[in-house]
């Protein structure tokens, strides 16, 4: 039997508890602990916006684990409102101050495994203390939104940065009732994704009655008593009742920068295959961390909680005395936006021309379903693949349900690399309600092999 060790955990989100309870599960006799400084652990951060819009009841539905039922169920003492300060590696033990008390006390560690996830942007004078002035990444976020909205004369909301959260924002406060104004620095939603997708989110939005107003060069808040009155962009003035800033997500890694453990280019701890840091007893999992993406062969960052989970999995298993490597990953995300689903697998073009591949892609749409069924409508599909291997990279869809199948299949592609006629190949399932006679992704696959055999 393995011997008892002390192992912290600092941080309660995805990776936190999910590396806590895994720990205590290969190590029984260990005295694991986990320090979060917010309120909450194990909480539902992708849900945040259905609670916003109404469609989930209550906050209260997406905190999976409390404290004492962490305890109960998994063995691992948990404190809350708990600011780990800083890490005496030499040492090994870590400085926590009680938030509520500003009382600190030292805590000895065997491993440490740091999940101390990631931080919302901010903007230059959207000060934190305004009163208007909004993120919506925590539940703290997300209630203190609420909160706001209940309390005062709300009609107007400008939501700074289309991204995901920006989106599914958008979405939530429209069935509020609100009018909702959506502001990017570029000139159409989701920048990062293609072309074709953002013009179809764009023309989604706008039926939606989001006002859409891209290409802001310059953005600074109007204040009166510590209140945003109007936004000012660029030559225009825009009234406005609560602000929220959705411009993206950076790791949060100031613990590992007193501690001098190593960065990486996207400011993400570096770790090895088992998740260990430059320190042989300091473990790290989830939106802290870089990771190797399995296309590019690079460390790249991925803050999504499905990776976070996994990999918050395998550092509490090592951390317990476990030898556990990582997979590399393929990006494989999607978001909902009002009546349609986006989803993204691997590369886009964007990506991966940046990464230097030698890209080219096919795209169509077709009906999802057999024209004549009732629930038959359009989805969009593209796929990036490598111009000299013919290798596939990547994928985007828009449309129905559907979508999340069809990024599913292209990851498994991508992960035993496939080329691109592979998709013509594949003997898809067929029935009039459930999907069309020939698949998107067969069409796809058609398409790219009569442009290769031109070139």
């Amino acid at each position: 039997m393995i011997s008892g060790k002390r192992i912290i955990v600092v941080g309660g989100n995805a990776a936190g508890p999910a590396a806590a309870a895994k720990a205590k599960r290969v190590n029984p006799n260990a005295k694991v602990t986990l320090f979060e400084a917010a309120s909450f652990i194990s909480t539902g951060t992708c849900e945040i916006p259905y609670v916003l819009s109404g469609e989930i009841n209550s906050y209260e539905d997406i905190v999976y684990y409390s404290a004492g039922t962490f305890l109960n169920k998994k063995g691992v003492g948990v404190f809350i409102n708990h600011l780990v300060e800083s890490i005496d590696r030499r040492g090994k033990n870590i400085t926590v101050k009680d938030i509520q008390t500003d009382k600190k006390i030292i805590h000895p560690y065997d491993s440490l495994i740091l999940s101390t996830g990631s931080l919302a942007r901010r903007i230059p004078g959207f000060y934190k203390e305004l009163k208007n002035v909004f993120q919506l990444k925590t539940i703290d976020d997300l209630i203190e939104v609420q909160k706001y909205i209940e309390l005062n004369s709300v009609q107007t909301v400008t939501i700074i940065g289309s991204g995901y959260i920006g989106i599914e924002a958008s979405e939530a406060l429209d069935k509020k009732d609100l009018k909702v104004i959506l502001l990017e620095r570029e000139k159409l939603p989701l920048p990062k994704s293609e072309a074709e997708i953002s013009k179809k989110v764009l023309n989604e939005l706008e039926n939606n009655s989001v006002q859409f107003i891209g290409g802001i060069k310059n953005i600074e808040p109007f204040i009166k008593e510590d209140v945003v009155i109007f936004v000012k962009y660029d030559d225009e003035h825009l009234q406005t009742d609560l602000i929220l800033l959705t411009v993206g997500i950076s790791p949060n890694n100031t613990l590992a920068e007193k501690a001098k453990l190593e960065l990486g280019k996207f400011g993400g701890m570096k770790v090895d295959k088992k998740l260990r840091t430059a320190d042989r007893n300091i473990f790290a999992a989830g939106d802290n961390i870089e990771i190797l993406n399995a296309i590019t062969g690079k460390p790249d960052y991925l803050p999504f909680a499905t990776y976070a989970h996994a990999y918050g999995h395998i550092a509490g298993e090592n951390a317990a005395g476990g030898n556990v490597n990582v997979e590399p990953i393929i990006k494989n995300v999607s978001v909902k936006i009002f009546a349609n689903y986006f989803a993204s697998v691997g590369l886009s073009s964007i990506e991966a021309d940046i990464s230097r591949f030698k890209t080219d892609s096919v795209s169509a749409e077709v009906p999802n379903l057999v024209k004549v069924m009732p629930e038959s409508r359009n989805v969009f599909g593209k796929i990036i693949y490598d111009f000299e291997s013919n290798r596939i990279l990547g994928g985007s869809f828009f449309g129905g349900k559907e979508v999340s199948g069809y990024a599913d299949l292209i990851a498994s592609a991508i992960y035993s690399k496939q080329k691109i006629d592979f998709l013509e190949k594949v003997n898809y399932n067929y029935t009039s309600p459930l999907s069309p006679f020939i698949n998107l992704l067969s069409v796809l696959g058609r398409k790219a092999i009569r442009k290769i055999k031109r070139v």
